[in-house]
Formats: C-alpha cells, structure tokens, sequence
C-alpha cells in the first residue's frame, strides 16, 4: 500500500492534533508544551520537505497528489492537492514557523495564555489554505488561520498592540464577509465550487451570466487583495505587522503570501487562456495595483523612522512586486516571482526578529533586570579634549566590538541586502530574474518574439527606484542604530534569540548558491501553472478508493 498520497492531509492534521494536546495540558505545563511545539513544528516541516521532493519524482509531468479525505466523488467532496508550488508554500511556513516559534520560547511565549495552541491553530489554517481545492473549504481555514491570528496578534497586550489589534480583525471580517458573497455568486452561476471544476465550466458560462461571474470574482479578488496587501486595501497592514510581538509578526511575513498564492492559484486556473471570454480577467487591475502598490510603499519607506514599519513596509513592496508579475501572465516572470517571493519572506521574517534585538540596544540600563545589567560591558570614555594621540604613553589600544553588536550589525546588513536586491545574496538573483524575464517576454498569451510593453518598462523602473528608497532607508536606519550611538550599551542577546535569524540568514545564503536548482524548481512550477488542464485532469480523474463492499462486488463480476 502507497502512503505517501495520504501524507497529504498529514500537515493539517498533526497541528489540529498537536494544539488539542496542548490546551488538555493547561498553562501550568507550558516548558513541556513549548517543548511539543516546537517538536510538532519541525515534524510538519519535515513532512513538507517529504511532499516538496515527491512532487519532484512522482512520474506525472504534472507531478500533482490528489487526496479525497471524505472518500467522495469529485467536485462532491473535500479534495486536498499538492503541486510544485503548494509544496513549495508549505516549506517556506514551516520553515518560518520553526524560527519564530524558537525566537518565541527564549521569553515572547509567556506573554499571554494559550500562545502554543493558537500558534499550531494558525499552522494549520496556513496549511489548509495551500492544499485545499475548493473555494469553500479555502474560506474555512481562512477562518481558521485569521481565528488564531487574532489571538496572536493581540499576544503580549500594549495600547497600541490593542488597538491596531481591533483595526486589524475589523478589515478581516469585512474580507471574510466579501469571500462569502463572492462564493455565492461565483456557486449561483456555475453550480459548483470545486477549482478544477470551475476551471472546465467557466467557458461555458453563458454569456448573459458572464457578468455575475465576473462581479463574482472581482468581490472575492477584493478579499484576497486585502490580505494580499495591494494598495489602497493595505491601510491595516502596516500598523498591525508592526504593533505584533516579533514571533508573531516574523510568522505574518507569510500571511500576505497567502493572499497572493490564493491570487495566483485562482486567476492561472479559472482566468487562463482556456477561458474563453473570460480569459485573463482583471490583469490589468494586477498589474496597475501592483505598481501603486510599490509606489506608496516606497515613498513611505522613506519616511519610516522604526526598523519594524520599515519591515512592514517592506513586505508591501514585495506584495506590489508579485502582484504585477502575477498580472504580466508570463511564464518565466511567474517563475522569477516564485524564487523573490521564498527569497524575500525569509529575509523579512529574519528582520522582524532582528528588529526586536536592536531596538531593544535602545532601552536604558534601567529599564534591564539586575542580572543583566551587571553583565553589560563597561562604557569606554573618551579621551580629554587636548590630549596628544600622538604621545606613546597616551595610545590607548582599540577595544574589541562586542559580539552582540557584531552579530547585529552583519545581520542588519545581510537583510538590507537582501531586501534592497543588491549583490551577492539571493535578493539580487530575484530581482535580476525579475529584470531579465521583463526584457523578454514569453509565456500566458505572450508571443515569443513579443516586444517590451510599456507596463513592463513601468515595472523595471519601479524594480530599480523601490530598491533605490529601500537603499536610503536602511542606510540611513544603519547610521542611526550603529553608527550614532556611542555611549549605547551592547544588548544581551540569548541564543534561542539569535539561532533562527542564523537560520534564515544562512537559508538566505544557500539560496544565493544553490539559486540554479530553485530557479528549475520555479521554472517548473510556473510551467504547470501556466497549463491548467494538468491541475484540472488530475483533479476531476481522481476517483475514490473502492470500500469492502464495492471490492467484493467487483471481483465476483470479473471472471
């Protein structure tokens, strides 16, 4: 018997069972939990990594699992799929996961009650969202996942915790209000709500009905777009992401991404070429979004004076990036956006946490426990005005930088790099990729010798000048944090603290090496992407597994 097709439902299943387990135990035992945590965490991980390589050698050109946990019909029943880039989503969160929930056990875990169990809740909302093929099971982990954010989010209490807290749960239920009628309408028209069937029967559509489908998905565009961060629906991003604990808002970098995988998965199944009239609807909105997206971003980056704004920032210019490489409909843009987006969600949830370590050099030695500041390194005064430097007896040998701050400031450095796009990290390859698949186009609707559109120029401007102000910012937060600050005393890091920003960093760096294999991995995903009818014929030639009864019947039919 073949279990891997059942490994499938697998990552949803371990946190349900694993936040279960945690709230029997009670916040008495909460070592013992943050210890379940993290194991269950490292095991969904590590079932992902599993999925992620039989995607690559299960011997369908489409490499696509399909799993019915309910055992009915297609489009009748629940369906879990898992392609090239589900299982790409799934590492990239369990990776994320791992790192935040160990930056969390160091002193952010016992901020508030039941933080373990919401945070496996909220893995499974994520997991569920990247496997799931059907609109309505994809509203109910949203509802899943947005349920344990909440409860995230206000994790730690704070005024401003609280209130952005508010604002924050407010937009996401007007969305989840949207997600239903945009469901509603899209279900009145084609009868169904199943992906891969809504793809086979949106050509079909009549065409006096070809307006409530397309009102239909603009309302539930609107919903993904909001979570996805385009501009002007990403008001409550920033304030949110920046008002979170650090563990939490390292693990929100991928939140956004959720909205852009459901973007990207929707408009490449039901809006391809294959749709008839309705191909390629609202690709013009992506693309124009997308740049007033990263326009606004990168003007407010100029004037964020917190490393954890600039962060959120960050993320919606990234957000504004894919979203209108997403619009352009072209294969190897698609792919280039796949390695940016791994890319710059690690190196964002890398400076999250960072951003934690170094505001908190800011704090007064008063504000530290007894224990801690005794262990802070004295403060070297400076020479007397008038002193002779050049006088032997007063050369006073250089003092050694103190490791904490040395850690701090590469960190700091390797995630401006990253995020700005420069050279030698992985978020140059991005962007580069991004570049080169802009000057060429090919793919979705495009014809391979296809001049550059203006849109496409548009882009490569935006691409350069977002990295510009990116490059204005961090520099000038660098001089601030390191530079400016002479009497500052060094932070006293702990090492669960500094381990998962090692961990991200180094990932970071791997990719820079190994971008060639990554690259591949993209190229191929974007491939399946950019011809639905793979995903589709998988999907709806899935059949359910033959009970006892059934079995029996059979045999005594064959001869």
């Amino acid at each position: 018997m073949n279990l891997m097709p059942h490994l499938i439902v697998a990552p949803i299943l371990l946190p349900l069972f694993t936040a279960a387990c945690m709230l029997l135990l009670g916040e008495k035992h909460r070592p013992l939990k943050a210890r379940i945590n993290l194991g269950s965490t490292l095991l969904g991980l590590c079932i992902s990594i599993t999925l992620l390589l039989w995607t690559q050698q299960n011997g369908s050109p489409a490499s696509i699992g399909v799993y019915l946990p309910s055992n009915w019909q297609v489009p009748f029943g629940i369906v879990l799929v898992v392609d090239r880039l589900s299982a790409l989503m799934l590492v990239l969160t369990g990776v994320i996961a791992s790192c935040a929930l160990m930056f969390a056990m160091a002193r952010w875990d016992r901020a508030g009650s039941s933080f373990h169990a919401l945070f496996q809740i909220q893995l499974m909302g994520l997991y569920g969202a990247f496997l799931t093929a059907d609109l309505f099971n994809l509203f109910v982990f949203f509802e899943v996942l947005l349920a344990a954010s909440y409860g995230l989010m206000l994790h730690g209490s704070g005024k401003a915790r609280v209130s952005s807290g508010l604002h924050y749960i407010a937009i996401n239920l007007l969305a989840s209000s949207l997600f239903l009628i945009g469901a509603a309408l899209i279900y009145g028209v084609t009868g169904t709500l199943n992906m891969a069937d809504l793809a086979f029967k949106i050509p079909l559509v009549p065409e006096a009905d070809r307006g409530l489908l397309h009102a239909g998905a603009a309302i539930l565009a609107i919903a993904f777009l909001a979570k996805a961060g385009m501009w002007p629906l990403n008001f409550w991003l920033v304030p949110a992401y920046s008002s979170a604990s650090a563990p939490v808002a390292a693990l929100f970098a991928i939140m956004t991404k959720v909205g852009i995988y459901t973007v990207l998965r929707l408009w490449t199944l039901l809006f391809s070429g294959q749709a008839g009239a309705s191909a390629y609807f609202g690709s013009d909105w992506l693309i124009y979004g997308g740049m007033a997206t990263i326009v606004c971003a990168a003007i407010a980056i100029l004037a964020a004076q917190r490393l954890e704004r600039m962060a959120s920032l960050s993320i919606l210019v990234s957000a504004g990036i894919l979203l209108s490489a997403v619009g352009f409909a072209q294969t190897n843009l698609i792919a280039a956006a796949l390695f940016y987006l791994v890319s710059s969600t690690l190196a964002l949830s890398a400076l999250f946490l960072l951003a934690e370590l170094i505001e908190r050099s800011r704090s007064s030695i008063e504000a530290l426990d007894e224990e801690d500041a005794e262990a802070l390194p004295a403060i070297v005064e400076p020479p007397p005005r008038g002193t002779n430097l050049d006088d032997e007896q007063n050369v006073v040998v250089g003092q050694i930088i103190p490791w904490a701050m040395a850690f701090l400031g590469l960190s700091f450095i390797a995630c401006a790099l990253l995020i700005i796009g420069m050279p030698p990290l992985s978020g140059f390859i991005g962007k580069l990729s991004l570049l080169n698949a802009l000057l060429n186009p090919a793919g979705l609707g495009n014809d391979i010798n296809a001049p550059v559109s203006t849109a496409a120029w548009c882009l490569l401007a935006l691409l350069i000048l977002s990295g510009l102000a990116s490059l204005i910012a961090f520099s000038r937060m660098g001089i601030q944090r390191f530079w400016t600050p002479l009497e500052r005393p060094s932070p006293i890091l702990r090492r669960l603290e500094c381990v998962p920003i090692v961990v991200l960093l180094a990932l970071c760096v791997v990719l820079t090496i190994k971008a060639e294999p990554l690259l591949r991995f993209t190229q191929a995903a974007a491939e399946t992407l950019s011809n639905p009818e793979r995903y589709v014929q998988a999907v709806l030639e899935s059949r359910p597994v033959p009970g006892p009864t059934a079995k029996a019947a059979l045999q005594e039919v064959q001869p």
